[in-house]
């Protein structure tokens, strides 16, 4: 058995996201988070924060809503400002959870996402 199958069994692996616009979605991920990007052709793009890799398609509809993604971050305030200064809209402050805080935002084709930290 192949150690990504024995690390990652019924584990998130990849997360794809339906965007209008794949260069506008690089841009906004790569600008607030640092996330790569490998093109698969003109309707394809994985992303990679450097632990869990997913996709930027246009093959299909937007679809906003569904599973809410979570990004983790070691200084949460400066997160929030980097997505703010990448085009994100913030629709949750940041708030207290048990076990930390986290904020909710909007990216530019209407996914809501969010972010946390260790309290």
């Amino acid at each position: 058995m192949s150690e990504k199958s024995e690390n990652h069994d019924r584990r998130i692996d990849y997360v794809e996201f339906n965007v209008a616009d794949i260069a506008a979605a690089k841009a906004f991920y790569g600008s607030a988070f640092g996330w790569r990007f490998t093109d698969y052709g003109p309707n394809y793009c994985e992303f990679d924060d450097g632990r869990l890799k997913g996709g930027f398609t246009d093959f299909g509809p937007v679809r906003p809503g569904g599973p809410l993604v979570v990004v983790y971050a070691r200084d949460l305030e400066e997160v929030l400002t980097s997505v703010e200064r990448a085009g994100g809209t913030i629709v949750r402050p940041i708030t207290d959870f048990p076990g930390g805080r986290r904020f909710h935002f909007l990216d530019r084709d209407g996914y809501e996402l969010a972010v946390w930290a260790t309290a």
